[in-house]
């Protein structure tokens, strides 16, 4: 199971001063999730360095083709040693199959189910029926049928997915906001206490801390809410 309770989402507007960056948040228990944007623009050689630095890692790329060319891609990028990967639970079960049977190492592998920035209004569009918690519980039963060692979801289904997959399993929520800042463009989110009070087992959160005047001081405050949480569970 992962140990890191929070995964920092870096952007390349945030690589531009890597150095600096990983200076501020030195020390603290917190992982780097890069995602699809960054990797794009810098590709595997800043994997390279990341693993370099000692912060563990979550490669956000999630994966969704056939299951011969994702489980592929799972074993290229176990290669640098990630503590989490991700494919889409949309993909299917044998796609999730496939991805989990792939894994190697130490790494632990997540379906993401319903995307943060996703409403229900979004989800008829899509041809989905019923509520957002009730398709991302599906997914996640479906995803630990497969192999698959946890989901990402929204805040507001970490309890429904627990309830539903038991104590075990993984729960990675980003939509992550502390009170009082922007909710940016994500449409289900909650604070970091009450994440973790619903079940999350890790957060991540981008701006609220890459963005901050005090970004150490943004991470330490969101690290306090969790270990709270924790204490209260």
């Amino acid at each position: 199971m992962s140990g890191t309770r929070l995964y920092v989402a870096v952007t390349s507007r945030e690589i531009a001063n890597m150095k600096a960056l990983f200076e501020e948040l030195e020390g603290l228990p917190v992982g780097l999730k890069v995602g699809l944007e960054l990797f794009v623009k810098e590709g595997p050689f800043l994997l390279d360095k990341i693993r370099e630095t000692g912060f563990p890692m979550f490669l956000d790329l999630k994966f969704h083709d056939i299951p011969f060319t994702v489980a592929g891609a799972v074993r290229s990028a176990c290669r640098f040693e990630p503590e989490l990967i991700n494919v889409h639970a949309s993909g299917g079960f044998e796609m999730m199959k496939a991805a989990a049977d792939a894994v190697e190492g130490k790494t632990r592998i997540l379906a993401v189910t319903v995307l943060t920035s996703l409403s229900s209004k979004d989800l008829d569009f899509l041809g989905f029926d019923g509520k957002p918690a009730d398709l991302v519980s599906r997914m996640a039963v479906s995803a630990r049928e497969a192999g698959i060692h946890g989901v990402v979801c929204s805040p507001l289904e970490a309890a429904t997915v627990r309830d539903s997959t038991g104590k075990d399993f993984l729960i990675v929520t980003p939509g992550v906001r502390p009170s009082g800042t922007s909710k940016d463009d994500q449409k289900r989110t909650a604070t970091p206490f009450d994440a973790i009070m619903a079940g999350a087992t890790s957060l991540v959160v981008g701006r609220p801390i890459t963005q901050a005047e005090n970004p150490r001081g943004a991470a330490e405050s969101i690290l306090d809410e969790i270990s709270r949480a924790l204490n209260n569970r």
